[in-house]
């Protein structure tokens, strides 16, 4: 199962599910839903948060969240 905060810079996935219920629905709510294509576009310089791009925006995330993102393999 591989996880949004295992993405390396640049690399695209297509999200699959969410393994946190209350946080799925505000991820759903910002554009992350299952079968959108994301791409990692940023990380910061310690390495929390991360940028992704999706749906034509660029959104950023701790990587605590961004590993109950499963993406598609």
């Amino acid at each position: 199962m591989k996880t949004l905060a295992q993405l390396k810079l640049g690399e695209s996935a297509v999200i699959k599910s969410f393994t946190d219920r209350t946080l799925a629905l505000k991820l759903i709510e910002m554009g992350c839903l299952p079968g959108e294509r994301i791409t990692l576009s940023n990380i910061a310089p310690f390495g929390d948060p991360i940028a992704i791009e999706i749906s034509g925006y660029v959104l950023s995330m701790r990587k605590e969240e961004a590993s109950t993102v499963v993406l598609e393999d």
